[in-house]
């Protein structure tokens, strides 16, 4: 469903079409990769081209690294939810992923008016994001915590 073409036929004409390869291919100028992809199962075949997918971007040449900022992209062409951007940071310690929320700049843009450059407006705010979600990554890795009783 990535790469569907258009929104899913059950969607009306207020419902506004986000094309995720389009974001993609911004965010590849800027230096991102697609690591990981997954979508949604479908029970009803004509909705796997429209489903919801996750997508996991890195920079080129930090897919391995100790602490990796990430994009998390959110979207569906079936109505099933917003468009989301997440600023992420991966932690290899363990495989487990600290994905930093709303206090940290996530993006939702709803299917409706205009919204192709609030989208790429908004992938450029989650870059701009990196930098404050590292300070509080360090700052809650200096904690020390104290001995179990």
């Amino acid at each position: 469903s990535v790469f569907s073409e258009d929104k899913h036929t059950s969607r009306s004409d207020r419902y506004s079409y986000i094309p995720t390869i389009t974001l993609l291919e911004n965010l590849q100028r800027e230096g991102f990769e697609p690591f990981f992809a997954c979508q949604s199962r479908v029970r009803d075949p004509e909705r796997r081209e429209h489903t919801k997918h996750l997508l996991r971007l890195r920079r080129a040449g930090q897919i391995n690294g100790q602490h990796v900022p990430e994009i998390i992209i959110l979207n569906s062409h079936d109505g099933a939810s917003s468009f989301q951007l997440l600023p992420g940071i991966f932690r290899s310690v363990c495989t487990n992923s600290l994905v930093c929320g709303q206090s940290f700049g996530e993006i939702r843009v709803p299917h409706r008016g205009d919204i192709v450059g609030k989208v790429i407006e908004g992938a450029y705010e989650v870059l701009g994001v990196f930098d404050r979600v590292e300070e509080k990554r360090e700052a809650m890795q200096s904690l020390r915590l104290p001995a179990p009783a």
